[in-house]
């Protein structure tokens, strides 16, 4: 496994050890223990989520705030997005700013996005089937959204999708400049 920490440290990609052949490969997707070596965390997931999106459709920025925070490791296993993390913890260094990969079922990839992340993705193939381990259980009451689009962020989405599709709920997602955010 290769650990790569990306432009804002906290957030790290992962590529695993692929073994093929002709009849196809394998890779060991998670491993609590070389997790924790790699990286000297030591998160506890407690739920996974799968979700399949078309081509254009973007889902984010969502967070959720304390107490019921969540890390977040994310992958796909069909197709390809723009994958998303977006600084929002107030005494951060990197507060505000955001850092994005292409995570794909070919380069089976990992990102880790920790608690006080906001967190987004667009598809990019015809379709995507995108997982994602948490570190706390889905809360509606405490789960916030912020502008896919939001001008003090900046995200730089893949310019190949004019408009995406997006959720009611991430139509009206808030500005960073009033959002709830992590102190």
């Amino acid at each position: 496994m290769q650990v790569t920490q990306l432009s804002i440290p906290d957030v790290i990609l992962f590529t695993p050890k692929v073994f093929g052949d002709e009849r196809g490969f394998f890779y060991e997707s998670f491993n609590q223990s070389l997790f924790e070596a790699l990286t000297g965390l030591n998160p506890q997931f407690v739920q996974d989520n799968h979700s399949k999106s078309q081509r254009g459709v973007l889902r984010g920025l969502h967070y959720q705030l304390p107490p019921k925070g969540q890390g977040k490791l994310v992958r796909v296993v069909q197709g390809e997005v723009f994958d998303v993390a977006v600084d929002i913890r107030r005494g951060s260094p990197t507060f505000g700013q955001w850092v994005g990969v292409n995570l794909s079922a070919e380069n089976k990839q990992q990102m880790w996005i920790p608690v006080g992340f906001a967190h987004g993705f667009l598809t990019l193939s015809d379709t995507a089937e995108f997982l994602y381990k948490t570190t706390d259980y889905y809360s509606p009451e405490h789960e916030r959204c912020i502008l896919w689009n939001d001008a003090d962020i900046g995200v730089q989405w893949p310019t190949d999708i004019v408009m995406p599709q997006l959720s009611g709920k991430d139509q009206h997602g808030k500005a960073f400049s009033v959002a709830e955010l992590y102190d």
